[in-house]
């Protein structure tokens, strides 16, 4: 970017700011700021040194320590006031966790007052009827789930329905219900888009107080204004109490990054106070008196006076409300004022909006398709959110998932789904509410990739800015979303390179890999040992994961990449799994009938202790390790509090955990003669039937697709040549701190893909070159293996014979990668290749692809493949 016509007051101050105040957004490019802005490191090292200069104690005491801690809250309570341009004489603040959290409590408080026994304002009839909610289409999912709290509730489709509304005898109040509450967001947290909160609060005060269906003579329409999103760039300015809402609720984070705290702020006035001491429930520090035994006088209690003194129970997070105070002051010193920053991301939003809006591809097709429409220079109309989606130069869609996991991969952090606004989200990408009931029913979820669901996209890009942000991250997200995602020219590469003459002795297995525990490291099967294949894959692969202690859920290494550097080896003449982590080793019995008996090993699997979990979306029961010394083991390792699970193969359970059956891969066998557009795989979508039956439902233990995965050598050589042929910046990164570096790509091992079976090509018979195919794996539909004959002995046994036999496999699909190829298997540290380069030479549809998933053909019985054993493809 440019700074053309420059109205940013600090643009040119900003990097250094960002070196000095931020040194944990070097090598990132931060635009998810409408989820939370980041922490200056002044604001951390402020509040450490209060903290360890002040005793702070329970404001609830009389000591000198509470009675600063009551001072400290009173004068920050005061200067947030203040920071909103709050008079404190018509406005008070009630400290909550969140936003959500001061939704929520006006939604009680309402359907307390609604619910209160018949009195000279509330009659028998309303108070069974409870109160009246609407709300903005617009609204976060925290302002439409208050509509729970509701008797009776309407979502507002447009600006214009809220006005016809209020011009109408509905906004007056009625004889149904004692109270309404209209609640609206000042801006859209999905695209940024503002509301007016004067021109609605206002006219609601009026028509409720001067309307004819108003026979109390008090107010009953009440508003609340969702300010958070609002809030984090822009200012709130509540300087005129007549025309400010009723309730406002924001979250502090939004703004300064830290604390972690939230605000109520209540407008004063009879009506409004009547309705917040009609709430029942009392917390300790909330009433003068309390009658705790109605055996004589009755039930009684004495509510406080002020508002903030009835509606915080319980001690107050006072420690967090002094970081408040810090907050304050250390934002006011780096940006001067609210204003200031509204200027700056208000100039940096116009100026991304517009280089989105440019992109091209080859044929004049535009890339990016930005939901909202508004003027970004108007901060009276828009905020500095870019709400988007991205299409091909055909103008089919590009999975929001894709973009977010590559965004990942290049350290670019943007958020994706309906944005937890499904009102805004829902009316943008054109789906009414049957379409999302049946998308439900199809298994869509929040947070899941099921991007395009009938041609179309489920979800949202969302691209924000906050007051630290700089050219820098607009240009960076420009240029990659210009790299990927801009298709230059008319070229479409064919992936599926064409089937050539090839004999039965041109492939080999280079390496076997078993992956004893899930997505920790490969324990490599030695030269010349035959390795077991079942129906669920390579004997003892994927038999074992790690499960999170508090959730259930099984880890992996895209959010835990430090498993990589968990290395197992399987000891199958002592019967053991050797786990090495760091320095140290646990032992456990590969034999499931283990007992602690067993002196050879540190624990044994609990069959009592059945957990359930899930694995790429699978509910499966495992077998957990109970051992304290086991949980110790990788928790430690790890820093995440986990244990060892095993989910052995169906035919092998003990009875145990019988709610927890086996898994299923939903892959199918390809099918020769399948064609498909040049490039394309086989489909890889699952289908009610299967051709071959005996593919149909290929068990699977804890994989995350299939049971076995090939690669071959020479696609991993190819794939390498790409990658060193590029130029863009390395990014490597780590669980706390990311480095961008401008050093050439190196090559990837081909361990990063976490394959089963290595492939590689034979040298020539009649020259010592080898010869490379790469992507030969891609046009097979099957394969075999074929036995070393120097490996046969006339000493074998029947039952070995048998095993060496030539093992059919069948190719079931390619296998679509993720950013977790990413992390390298020997340090633990996650960079941005292969992925990078594979999202450009590997894309077919909405997926990246590199190697096939596969399985046995056990129908011939148990079978066994080694090292060096051939390979003959079937086309």
């Amino acid at each position: 970017m440019t700074a053309q016509s420059n109205d940013s007051p600090y643009l040119d101050e900003v990097d250094s700011l960002r070196e000095r105040e931020y040194p944990l957004l070097s090598g990132t490019t931060y635009l998810d700021h409408a989820g939370t802005t980041p922490y200056p490191t002044s604001l951390i090292t402020s509040f450490t040194a209060d903290l360890t200069t002040s005793l702070y104690g329970n404001p609830h005491s009389l000591s000198s320590s509470s009675q600063l801690a009551t001072q400290r809250i009173d004068d920050i309570r005061l200067r947030a006031l203040r920071f909103f341009n709050a008079d404190p004489e018509f406005f008070d603040l009630v400290f909550v966790p969140n936003a959500t959290a001061g939704i929520k409590l006006v939604g009680d408080v309402l359907g307390d007052y609604s619910s209160r026994s018949s009195s000279d304002t509330i009659s028998r009839e309303e108070s069974r009827n409870g109160f009246w909610y609407g709300y903005h289409v617009d609204a976060h999912t925290s302002l439409v789930g208050a509509r729970e709290l509701a008797a009776q509730s309407r979502c507002f489709e447009t600006d214009d329905e809220v006005d016809g509304w209020i011009d109408s005898t509905l906004c007056n109040g009625d004889d149904e219900h004692p109270a309404q509450l209209f609640a609206f967001p000042a801006q859209s947290n999905m695209n940024g888009r503002r509301l007016v909160p004067a021109r609605w609060c206002e006219r609601i005060r009026r028509a409720s107080q001067n309307g004819n269906n108003n026979r109390s003579g008090k107010r009953k329409v009440f508003t609340l204004l969702d300010a958070a999103a609002l809030v984090s760039t822009s200012p709130l300015d509540l300087s005129d109490a007549r025309t400010a809402p009723d309730f406002t609720v924001l979250s502090f984070y939004k703004i300064f990054g830290f604390p972690d705290l939230g605000a109520l702020i209540v407008r004063k006035e009879d009506a409004v106070e009547d309705v917040l001491r009609a709430r029942k429930f009392f917390g300790g520090g909330t009433v003068d008196m309390v009658l705790a035994s109605a055996a004589e006088e009755g039930e009684w209690h004495a509510k406080k006076g002020a508002i903030h003194e009835c509606l915080e129970d319980g001690t107050l997070p006072f420690h967090s409300i002094v970081a408040l105070g810090a907050a304050m002051e250390t934002h006011a010193r780096l940006y001067g004022s609210m204003e200031r920053v509204a200027l700056h991301v208000r100039f940096l939003a116009t100026q991304l909006a517009g280089r989105l809006s440019a992109l091209r591809h080859w044929n004049g097709q535009p890339v990016c398709c930005l939901y909202g429409g508004a003027d970004y220079g108007d901060s009276t109309r828009q905020g500095p959110i870019i709400a988007l989606n991205l299409k091909n130069s055909q103008g089919a869609w590009i999975g929001k998932s894709e973009v977010e996991r590559l965004a990942a991969v290049k350290n670019i952090q943007i958020r994706s789904g309906t944005l937890c606004n499904p009102g805004g989200t829902a009316r943008s990408l054109g789906w009414s509410g049957s379409d999302m009931r049946r998308h439900f029913s199809a298994g869509l979820r929040c947070g899941d990739d099921h991007d395009i669901m009938d041609g179309r996209p489920t979800g949202i890009l969302r691209v924000s800015l906050g007051a630290m942000s700089s050219l820098g991250d607009g240009d960076a997200f420009v240029d990659f979303v210009d790299e990927f995602y801009v298709e230059k020219d008319a070229h479409v590469a064919s992936l599926t390179p064409p089937v050539q003459d090839v004999s039965p002795a041109d492939f080999y297995i280079e390496a076997l890999s078993v992956y004893p525990i899930k997505s920790c490291g490969a324990f490599k099967v030695p030269d010349g040992q035959r390795w077991t294949v079942k129906k669920e894959g390579l004997a003892w692969d994927r038999e074992w994961c790690l499960i999170h202690q508090g959730t259930g859920a099984t880890l992996n290494q895209k959010r835990y990449p430090r498993m990589a550097l968990i290395k197992p080896d399987i000891d199958l003449a002592r019967g053991i799994l050797r786990i090495a982590a760091g320095d140290a080793v646990l032992e456990v019995s590969l034999d499931r009938g283990h007992t602690d008996d067993n002196p050879t090993c540190m624990t044994s699997l609990c069959q009592s202790a059945s957990k359930p979990s899930t694995v790429c979306g699978d509910r499966v029961v495992v077998q957990a390790y109970t051992a304290p010394a086991v949980s110790a083991f990788f928790s430690s390792f790890l820093d995440v509090p986990c244990t060892l699970a095993r989910f052995p193969p169906l035919s092998e359970k003990l009875g145990v955990g019988s709610g927890g059956g086996g898994r299923e891969s939903a892959l199918r066998a390809a099918q020769p003669g399948i064609g498909s557009m040049p490039g394309a795989f086989p489909d890889t979508t699952p289908t009610s039937s299967s051709p071959n039956p005996s593919q149909a439902g290929q068990p699977i233990l804890l994989s995350n697709e299939s049971p076995i995965l090939l690669i071959s050598r020479s696609s991993v050589n190819r794939l390498n040549e790409h990658i060193k042929l590029g130029s863009s910046p390395s990014t490597t990164s780590t669980t706390t701190r990311t480095t961008t570096t401008t050093t050439k790509p190196k090559a990837v091992p081909a361990d990063v893909f976490r394959a089963n079976i290595l492939i590689a090509e034979s040298s020539s018979p009649i020259s010592s070159t080898r010869t490379e195919n790469p992507y030969i794996e891609d046009t097979w539909n099957s394969f075999t293996v074929i036995p070393s004959s120097h490996h046969h002995t006339n000493h074998q046994s029947q039952q070995q014979q048998q095993q060496q036999r030539e093992v059919q496999f069948n190719v079931l699909a390619s296998c679509q990668r993720c950013q977790m190829v990413c992390v390298d298997q020997t340090t633990g540290i996650r960079g941005d290749e292969p992925y990078s380069t594979l999202v450009k030479t590997r894309k077919v549809g909405r997926g990246v692809f590199f190697g096939r998933h596969v399985s046995v053909d056990h129908s011939a019985g148990e079978s066994s493949i080694m090292v060096g054993d051939g390979v003959r493809g079937g086309y």
